[in-house]
């Protein structure tokens, strides 16, 4: 095992958090066998807020602890992270890799030259290189990524009152429809998932995203159970009312579902 790498608020599982406790257990069997242990930074600002908000009395010091030093505990347990900015970081572009193994980063920051440019940029301008830094500044304010979750939390909370089948508890950056509850007429083979996600476009003219055997399946693999469909919500975006209106279209749908058919 070359590695360990542990998801915060992982996308493909709708979008839930890893507890503290979890983490710490976790990395106490890499550090037993020698495997190194990465973190997918991606969404690790959600992540830290649940543990604020449930994991309260696993914090080293107490539930009132901020989400910026939430943060900092989870990364001291990783002996690396990579994180896609575009997420948490609240920016269009960019990303980092942050490690302690000084022996590997020469390595890595040889192979930036190869695949995006100097390691003074990687690529990047002068003005994303600063919005990514503010970007991450402004990710770990507490208001900020409680009204974030707040307001996915929400939307889930809308569609659900129209009765819809969704994944609960409700994560971080997404709200998934369950689509094998949604349209339980269609077959797998009949790809359920990517045939809601058009049916809501379609009838809303609103984009999501299949996360079913479309995106997920590779060559003849056996079907996993998961059929889902993505609503991701994008950071400082969208209005109350732009939910509202995609809740109430989706619920409508879902009221005539039985009348949907897959795709071939």
């Amino acid at each position: 095992v070359p590695f360990v790498s542990m998801e915060a608020c992982v996308n493909m599982a709708g979008g839930e958090p890893f507890s503290m406790q979890n983490l710490s257990e976790v990395s106490s069997i890499c550090k037993e066998h020698n495997i190194p242990l990465w973190i997918d930074a991606t969404r690790l600002v959600e992540n830290a807020y649940f543990i604020q908000q449930l994991d309260g009395p696993v914090i080293a010091n107490g539930f009132h602890e901020s989400v910026a030093e939430i943060v900092l505990q989870i990364c001291a347990y990783a002996d690396g992270i990579t994180c896609s900015a575009k997420k948490d970081g609240l920016v269009n572009m960019g990303g980092f890799i942050a490690l302690n193994d000084e022996e590997l980063f020469e390595r890595m920051r040889g192979m930036v030259v190869i695949y995006e440019g100097l390691h003074t940029y990687g690529g990047l301008s002068g003005r994303d290189m600063e919005a990514l830094a503010r970007g991450l500044y402004e990710s770990v304010d507490d208001d900020h990524i409680a009204h974030r979750v707040g307001q996915v939390r929400h939307f889930g909370e809308q569609l659900q009152e129209g009765g819809v089948p969704i994944v609960v508890p409700i994560g971080g950056h997404a709200v998934f429809i369950d689509a094998k509850r949604f349209v339980p007429h269609i077959p797998q083979d009949r790809y359920p998932a990517q045939t809601v996600a058009a049916s809501i476009y379609e009838e809303s003219g609103v984009r999501t995203m299949e996360r079913g055997i479309v995106s997920g399946q590779h060559g003849d693999e056996p079907y996993d159970d998961m059929e889902l469909i993505r609503l991701t919500i994008p950071r400082r975006v969208y209005t109350s009312e732009h939910l509202e209106y995609t809740a109430n279209s989706i619920s409508q749908l879902y009221k005539n579902a039985d009348k949907i058919k897959g795709l071939t």
